[in-house]
C-alpha cells in the first residue's frame, strides 16, 4: 500500500490522527515538522525568526525531499504544500488526505498561532491563511475528509476505508 500524506491547516489534527492511523495500518509515523526541528535543533518558531518565511519554506521543501518514505503515515506541516518539488516527490507513492475543518473550529483549537511555528507573514490572519492554503490543499488532495464533528478515531476509520478502496 502507498504512504498516506496528511495535509491541512495547523490544528486540523494531522499529528493526532496520523499516529492513530499509523498504528491502525501498522505503518511508521513521520511528522515533517519534527524532522525539521531535529535537523536544526531549534523550534519551528526560532527557525522562522532566523531564516524568514521564504527561508523556512525552502528548508521544509528540502527536508521532505531528503527523506525516502516507505509504508508511512506522513503528517506534513501546514505550509508543506508550498513546496512544489516535495509535493511532487510525495505524490509518486502516496495518497494525499486533506483534513478539512471549518475556520471557526480551527480558531477554537489554536490558542496562539504565533507559538505554533506557522509560516505566515506579519499582518496575516488565520482567516487569510485559510483562504490561501485551502486552494493548495484541494489541489493536492486525493481524498478530502471533512473532520468537523468527527473524533480522531472516526477520521482514522474513514481514511483506512478510503485507502483500501484505491
Amino acid at each position: 500500500m502507498k504512504n498516506i500524506v496528511l495535509i491541512g491547516m495547523p490544528g486540523a489534527g494531522k499529528s493526532t490522527i496520523g499516529v492513530l492511523l499509523a498504528k491502525s495500518l501498522l505503518y511508521s509515523f513521520v511528522d515533517t515538522d519534527l524532522i525539521i526541528q531535529n535537523k536544526f535543533h531549534k523550534s519551528l518558531c526560532d527557525i522562522i525568526d532566523e531564516k524568514g518565511i521564504d527561508g523556512f519554506l525552502e528548508i521544509e521543501n528540502d527536508c521532505i525531499l531528503a527523506v525516502n518514505f516507505e509504508n508511512s503515515v506522513i503528517a506534513t506541516g501546514g505550509s508543506a504544500v508550498y513546496g512544489t518539488e516535495a509535493m511532487q516527490k510525495l505524490k509518486e507513492n502516496s495518497i494525499f488526505v486533506y483534513l478539512k475543518l471549518p475556520l471557526a473550529e480551527l480558531e477554537s483549537r489554536i490558542a496562539d498561532i504565533k507559538t505554533r511555528g506557522v509560516a505566515m507573514k506579519n499582518g496575516t490572519t488565520l482567516a487569510d491563511l485559510y483562504r490561501e492554503r485551502t486552494l493548495l490543499y484541494e489541489h493536492y488532495a486525493d481524498f478530502t475528509l471533512d473532520c468537523a464533528g468527527l473524533t480522531p478515531e472516526q477520521c482514522v476509520e474513514m481514511i483506512v476505508n478510503y485507502s483500501l478502496s484505491v
